[in-house]
């Protein structure tokens, strides 16, 4: 063998290949059941009062998870862990089962295990229960779990002690990008060699009447609560701001090498990713989308595809009249005139806006996508707001073409982050 063809044997085994998926949301505990119900039109929002115990009634529309996670998990580990990293656990261990490495061991199997989970709140649930705990009943009555479930990095903490990820536990903290940072650096290790499997994704639980109260006063949330599940509109001409949702994504991401050499089924390609930062406003994007449209270019040029490649997109779009905007003119710039020919959806319609978890559980429906030659629909469009003038698929879902296809899911978080990540379909 040439020293060339070597070469290009190396970078086809150290390609990252998506062996499992995994995902628990507001349409349901798992992928199929929410795949399903995505593409069947279903909504998970819903009206829900988030006021304080002793205040007045503060209604807004919510996505909360279809299925509770401390259900899904022994009582003695929902006990341990807050809600963030039991949605992690969840997502984790159906995405290692999808992918026929649940029960395997992996810490002594000789493989090189990473773990990456993105949060952008983190442990916020427990660090206010634990401040509640404190103020009520005095320091006696705090946890001795308090400090671990409070840090940003216990859902990885949690999930590399499930899996014995010994080469690694990350946490990118990127507000709504985190998700979405975890793949693009799942990626590099992978292309980089350092890591066989690495299992990576977001998860989030902020339904929390702080976290409502906040983002109220940022006036970036919808009011429509009399209608609830038209509530998100991303896109549309009368979208009004986002929807709270809550859940995880993770998938499995293994060198090309190492799927093959062990059997496994391939659900599509992580082919690229782009990372920039808009280093304009600490809450809105730069105009124009410039850093948006920046970071879709480097994914694609990390990829090695040309946008006439690409047939679909699951854009952030989280139905705020700015973020959407921005995010539109970013596509228009970095695709130009072959955009009118992508098939664009923007699934927090029905899923709500994870933070966090949003950029992974994008990643799993693009790989859904892909794999099931499937669009999915967005779900409350009526009228596409001229200004953005995309190709939105509309309330059901679109079929793509086949033959070799890419997508590209966009993430864009409050401190200007944003990540773009280019998948292909199985050759």
């Amino acid at each position: 063998m040439s020293p060339r063809d070597r070469a290009a044997r190396a970078r086809d085994e150290t390609a990252a290949v998506v062996t499992g998926l995994g995902m628990t949301t507001a349409l349901g505990g798992d992928v199929p059941s929410t795949w399903a119900a995505l593409l069947d039109g279903a909504c998970g929002v819903e009206s829900l009062d988030f006021g304080a115990p002793d205040g007045p009634p503060q209604v807004y529309p919510a996505a909360p998870a279809a299925v509770d996670p401390g259900s899904e998990l022994s009582p003695a580990k929902a006990a341990h862990c807050d809600r963030s990293a039991q949605f992690a656990l969840v997502a984790a261990r159906e995405a290692l089962r999808d992918a026929g490495l649940e029960g395997a061991s992996l810490a002594g199997g000789g493989s090189r295990v990473v773990v990456i989970v993105g949060v952008g709140l983190g442990g916020l649930i427990s660090i206010l229960e634990q401040n509640r705990r404190l103020e009520t009943g005095g320091p006696g009555r705090v946890s001795p779990r308090a400090i671990p479930v409070m840090l940003p990095n216990h859902a990885a903490a949690e999930v590399g002690l499930m899996v014995g990820a010994t080469a690694g536990v990350h946490t990118p903290v990127s507000a709504c990008a985190s998700g979405a940072e975890a793949l693009a650096q799942a990626l590099a290790l992978i292309r980089e060699d350092r890591a066989d499997v690495v299992i990576a994704g977001g998860a989030e639980a902020g339904l929390h009447p702080l976290v409502f109260a906040g983002f109220a006063r940022l006036r970036a949330l919808s009011r429509r609560c009399d209608d609830p599940e038209r509530a998100s509109r991303p896109f549309d001409a009368d979208r009004d701001g986002f929807v709270m949702g809550e859940g995880a994504g993770m998938l499995v991401v293994e060198s090309a090498g190492h799927a093959a050499a062990r059997g496994a089924r391939v659900h599509g390609r992580l082919t690229g990713a782009g990372i920039t930062n808009d280093s304009h406003h600490v809450a809105q994007p730069a105009p124009g989308g410039t850093g948006c449209a920046a970071a879709v270019t480097a994914a694609l040029d990390d990829a090695g595809l040309f946008p006439e490649e690409v047939g679909h997109i699951n854009a952030h779009a989280t139905s705020t009249p700015v973020g959407d905007l921005s995010e539109a003119q970013a596509l228009h710039t970095a695709f130009g005139k072959v955009l009118d020919d992508v098939a664009v959806s923007a699934t927090k319609a029905a899923l709500g806006h994870t933070l966090g978890a949003a950029g992974a559980i994008e990643a799993v429906t693009t790989v859904l996508a892909l794999r099931d030659r499937t669009a999915p629909p967005t779900r409350s469009l009526e009228r596409v707001d001229p200004a953005i003038d995309l190709n939105v698929v509309g309330r059901r879902p679109e079929p793509l073409p086949a033959g070799p296809l890419a997508a590209v899911s966009t993430s864009m978080g409050f401190g200007g982050h944003n990540v773009a990540l280019a998948f292909t379909t199985v050759p």
